[in-house]
């Protein structure tokens, strides 16, 4: 027998503000006894709501720490989902777990979701004809439902002590059969029930589990089924009062008319109980879709021993939230194209649950990085500008954070900038004066071969005479016609003559345009806007440094590396 499940309440009435709990208007007329006819064994056929009902998705975070990438990639796909097809992104927390959960972490949550721009439609600080938006305030709903339930048979009073549970684990352990509950108290009779409540026994609400299968329909993962002889009967409603997750998760969807369930894989064990409760209800069954892991370079689950694995980690590395957004997308996403570059806007345009994929997607670093600086670079110039230079000034490394040597100081190093806080290296880099421990770098052997003390002998008398300073005063274009004159007399040209000249002057071998460098590093030592605490050479001083050089010494003792080297 297939049990299809009953779509006949509209949604045009779940919308009524007026209505608290919009199911209890529902006749539980034909519910008024115990269906112990509902053990026969039969197929659950979980059947979802039709596609013209309004899209309504929910983000529905735990607040008990702070916002894990997995669960900002639900999120981001909830969103787009939402967005793409002109319905409503709703955020409900659920603070089941009183003990773990914390007004701190829920903060934590929505200020990360802020961040990344999922602006929700409902939900906690938006309101909406749906809530409350926390399940520790939706207490009375449950129980009102639960009760429902007790009155129709589906759920029965379990009285069952700890002693006796763990009892039955070990026993089906030892028979080698899945611990489910023995049913105990399934078959009670009303005096056997009234005997424990009269004496004050503790008890909890069971689900009268049917005989047979059920079956969904993923959006992801196609068709998906389960026996129902390896369940048992559960606990929707604690001793304590207090409602189980599936129970709440249930209820909640349910009543706040959420159409689509978009969530990790992990909570795919959850619809089985889920899909019971909505059919003993008579709720309207929401489409499924459930997303695959994120995992680490090893394969296992992305876990604190990979290294940064929250939001707020992420944001405080100096991270982009449209670069988040972008990257996290393409974790088991794509649109069918080579492209890998989406801002939010674009991402709604192009996503379709469809393309989600089933597999794990391992989540890159690396890549992340990468994203990051192109999310950078892809910014208005005077916004990067402003980020850069402010950070800049905030570490200590410049006096201004604006103007036309900052400007010209990141158009040189921006390429080498994937986070802000890479800002600090490069510029670090670039002011730099590392002479000497390159000079007895093996990289450096060919240059000091090619004549270099001559070569610098050259390039201080051509200071000396002051030619190149007043290149440096008119910028570029005097340092060009300088470096010309330059080759001219020492008959060099090309790397023969960069390759030196960036060494004498840089104290480095390789690095951003020499000439643009070498201009603004005299700038930096003329206009003062290096900090005072930063250790940075001038151009004088390193003119200084070089003229105490001792080429002889320098050049047996790269013979002696050499020979070294060959043995």
């Amino acid at each position: 027998m297939m049990a299809a499940l009953s779509n006949s309440s509209p949604w045009t009435k779940l919308a009524t503000p007026s209505l608290p709990f919009p199911f209890l208007h529902q006749s539980y007329s034909s519910y008024t006894s115990r269906i112990f006819s509902f053990r026969r064994k039969f197929s659950v056929n979980a059947l979802s709501q039709q596609q013209s009902l309004p899209v309504r998705v929910r983000f529905a975070p735990s607040p008990t720490g702070n916002l894990h990438v997995g669960g900002a990639r639900t999120a981001l796909f909830n969103y787009l989902f939402a967005r793409s097809k002109g319905g409503k992104f709703v955020l409900r927390i659920e603070d089941t777990d009183l003990e773990r959960s914390t007004r701190e972490s829920e903060e934590a949550v929505l200020r990360d979701l802020t961040w990344l721009g999922l602006d929700w439609d409902e939900g906690p600080g938006v309101g909406g004809d749906y809530g409350p938006y926390r399940q520790s305030e939706r207490n009375s709903m449950y129980k009102q439902y639960a009760e429902k339930l007790l009155q129709s048979g589906q759920v029965y009073r379990c009285f069952c002590s700890d002693e006796e549970l763990e009892k039955m684990k070990k026993d089906a352990k030892l028979k080698k059969l899945p611990p489910v509950y023995t049913g105990k108290w399934a078959n009670a009779t009303d005096a056997e029930v009234e005997e424990e409540l009269a004496k004050g026994t503790p008890y909890t609400f069971r689900f009268r589990v049917p005989k047979g299968s059920l079956k969904i329909t993923d959006l992801i993962r196609g068709e998906v089924s389960w026996n129902l002889d390896t369940l048992g009967d559960f606990v929707i409603m604690r001793s304590n009062g207090q409602p189980v997750y599936n129970f709440c998760v249930t209820v909640d969807d349910a009543t706040m008319a959420i159409s689509h369930v978009i969530r990790a894989e992990e909570h795919l064990p959850n619809t089985l109980r889920q899909a019971l409760i909505y059919k003993a209800l008579k709720f309207p069954m929401p489409h499924f879709a459930h997303v695959s892991l994120i995992l680490a370079p090893d394969r296992s689950k992305l876990s604190k021993r990979h290294g940064a694995t929250s939001v707020g980690q992420y944001r405080e590395m100096g991270y982009l939230p449209e670069a988040m957004n972008n990257y996290l997308a393409l974790l088991g996403w794509g649109d069918g194209t080579e492209n890998e570059f989406f801002t939010l806007d674009k991402l709604v345009e192009r996503f379709t649950i469809e393309r989600v994929n089933k597999s794990g997607a391992v989540f890159d670093s690396t890549k992340l990085r990468w994203m990051n600086g192109q999310h950078l670079r892809a910014r208005p110039s005077e916004e990067v500008t402003k980020l850069i230079g402010e950070r800049w000034k905030t570490s200590g490394f410049l006096t201004v954070s604006e103007g036309p040597f900052v400007e010209e100081l990141i158009n040189l190093l921006k390429d080498g900038i994937d986070l802000i806080t890479d800002a600090d290296k490069v510029l670090s880099n670039l002011l730099s004066y590392p002479l000497h421990s390159t000079l007895q770098s093996e990289e450096a052997e060919s240059a000091i071969q090619d004549n270099l003390p001559e070569f610098c002998a050259s390039f201080l008398a051509a200071y000396d005479s002051g030619d190149l300073v007043g290149a440096l005063e008119e910028g570029q274009a005097g340092w060009k016609n300088w470096v010309k004159g330059l080759g001219k007399s020492t008959k060099r040209k090309g790397k023969s003559l960069f390759m030196p000249l960036r060494l004498l002057l840089t104290g480095k071998l390789h690095g951003p345009d020499i000439g643009a460098a070498v201009v603004l590093l005299y700038q930096a030592g003329t206009t003062g806007v290096i900090a005072p605490e930063v250790s940075f050479v001038t151009i004088d001083e390193r003119v200084k440094m070089l003229r105490e050089i001792n080429w002889e010494t320098l050049s047996k003792d790269h013979v002696v590396k050499e020979t070294a080297s060959t043995v």
